[in-house]
């Protein structure tokens, strides 16, 4: 797929996903990001199990990207959400 492809993907899958975990988006960047790294790792995940990955600009690969997005978001979460606390 195409950058511009991964970036709209990403910024789709992130905000979703941000709306899901924590109902505020992280920012429009972070957002990309987490989503794109979302993206990768939902490919991954569904790979893995048996499912097509990330195929494209279609409604199957958003929702691959999402619930890779939302466990990349979980996890930033427990990870940064910790720190962000004690300072």
């Amino acid at each position: 797929m195409p950058i511009l492809t991964w970036v709209f993907l990403g910024l789709i899958a992130g905000f979703i996903g941000s709306k899901i975990v924590n109902r505020t988006g992280e920012g429009l960047l972070l957002d990309i990001v987490l989503g794109v790294v979302g993206a990768v790792i939902g490919g991954w995940l569904f790979n893995t199990f048996g499912h097509s990955g990330v195929s494209g600009l279609n409604l199957y690969s958003i929702m691959v990207a999402v619930v890779g997005a939302i466990v990349v978001l979980v996890v930033y979460h427990a990870l940064v959400g910790g720190r962000r606390r004690l300072a």
